[in-house]
């Protein structure tokens, strides 16, 4: 973060030294194939629960992780949409690389999609499901090629990867109707609270652009700002150096239970919970960089 001090620099320069160093040993994140994770997912159709393309997804998912990951459990519970009423199961779905213990570093992101495209312009879709491109399958197709990444390259630290369900249920100012997955896994953690937690959401926009999330800043602080630095230190253009605005997301739920959370998420997206939350609104470029970021993160920085 460009601040200027003295010390400051010295991070920076600290990290660039290790990232460099340790550049050999750093995997390559195929920006390309995670575009495709996303392309998937928007094939099943929309995803919200109960849906066809919710179940349809649910089992690609888990397939995919029990490729890549030690170990694989699906977290099911009993829900309520209460935009139509409707009885639902919501499924959180999470993968383990390595033995879990307290240091291990959590990667997650929400699996489902919105029920309704209540901000769409046109009155006549405000009731019809979206596809959800960016919001969310772009954060599950990042941290799905992250899980191909870790199959085959052994991470330095243990790493639970959780696809949380529920996040988009309920009206928006009723926040004990959404992000219901990570509150419930939050009060149930398997395998067990990690250490810190990064969380993806709305990665995949082709006009990217991420400052810095203020209950993240606020309450892990330290994470925030390495993981700025690294971006910085890796030209991740996207990645921009000033406080944005407080968003109720999942890590929420994470920081109420000690884990330090930081939410990766650019909020500024016009095509939020509309109908045209479509694919050619989002890029592999886009989620190259928070890719990038992340393997640089988890390999490069001991």
């Amino acid at each position: 973060m460009k601040t200027g001090s003295q010390f400051h620099l010295i991070v920076i320069i600290a990290i660039f030294s290790v990232v460099k160093l340790a550049n050999a040993q750093i995997p390559v994140f195929d920006a390309d194939r995670a575009f495709q994770n996303l392309i998937t997912q928007c094939d099943f159709g929309p995803r919200n629960p109960g849906s066809q393309g919710h179940s349809d997804c649910k089992e690609w998912v888990t397939n995919e992780l029990i490729n890549y990951a030690d170990e694989v459990h699906v977290q099911s519970f009993n829900a309520v949409e209460s935009l139509t009423g409707d009885s639902v199961i919501l499924y959180n779905i999470i993968g383990q690389f390595g033995s879990f213990d307290e240091s291990a570093l959590m990667l997650c992101a929400h699996w489902d999609t919105r029920v309704y495209a209540d901000q769409d312009k046109d009155e006549k879709l405000q009731k019809t499901p979206i596809m959800g491109a960016n919001d969310a399958a772009s954060g599950v197709a990042v941290i799905l090629e992250i899980c191909q990444i870790l199959s085959e390259n052994p991470p330095p630290r243990p790493i639970t990867v959780v696809f949380f369900d529920g996040e988009d249920m309920g009206r928006s100012s009723y926040p004990e109707e959404f992000a219901l997955g990570s509150a419930y896994w939050a009060q149930h953690p398997i395998p067990g609270l990690p250490e810190e937690a990064i969380l993806l959401d709305m990665v995949g926009d082709a006009d990217l652009e991420f400052p810095i999330e203020v209950y993240s800043n606020a309450n892990a602080r330290n994470l925030t700002e390495r993981l700025w630095n690294i971006a910085e230190v890796l030209e991740l253009d996207a990645f921009q150096d000033y406080l944005g605005i407080p968003v109720a997301d999942d890590h929420l739920n994470l920081l109420r239970v000690g884990v330090r959370a930081v939410d990766i998420i650019d909020f500024d997206y016009p095509y939020w919970h509309t109908s045209e939350d479509t694919p050619d609104k989002c890029s592999a470029e886009s989620l190259g960089q928070v890719g990038k970021l992340l393997i640089a993160y988890i390999y490069g920085i001991e």
